[in-house]
């Protein structure tokens, strides 16, 4: 009696094994598509200073995200707080790092490179020196 209760479980289990791989192989599966996710500025069109200077920072940046950065601070955030008396505004050290990065990034040019300064000296005449100084600095870190 237990060889035939060992029997029959074997065969149920048999059947039932049959019944899922049928099941597995005539369900269709659902693919997913992998979309090629692109992550570009003026798709999302986020326009805080603190995301586009991440942008800048970020060595994979190709040049037409540090383009279009470069133009969403200019547009947004070209005009950089007066002077304190005699000393530069204490914000103004962002734009600096900003000229900095952008002279020292692997996917810029020399386009963006005087765009940028040609439109933040003409947006911001009083900081002519210092935009032209860490202009200065910038290109000789680049290190060739």
């Amino acid at each position: 009696m237990d060889i035939v209760l060992l029997v029959k479980s074997g065969v149920g289990l048999l059947v039932i094994l049959a019944i899922l791989v049928f099941l597995m192989i005539s369900v269709p599966k659902k693919k997913k598509k992998k979309k090629a996710k692109v992550v570009s500025v003026s798709t999302k069109l986020n326009i805080d200073f603190n995301h586009l200077r991440a942008i800048i920072r970020t060595k994979k940046s190709t040049s037409i995200e540090l383009k279009e950065a470069l133009e969403l601070i200019l547009k947004y955030h070209g005009k950089i707080h007066p002077r304190l008396g005699l000393r530069a505004h204490p914000d103004f050290d962002m734009y600096m790092d900003i000229i900095l990065h952008i002279c020292r990034h692997p996917n810029t040019n020399k386009d963006l490179i005087l765009n940028f300064d040609k439109e933040l000296a003409s947006k911001n005449p009083e900081y002519k020196v210092e935009i032209n100084d860490s202009l200065t600095k910038g290109l000789n870190s680049r290190g060739f």
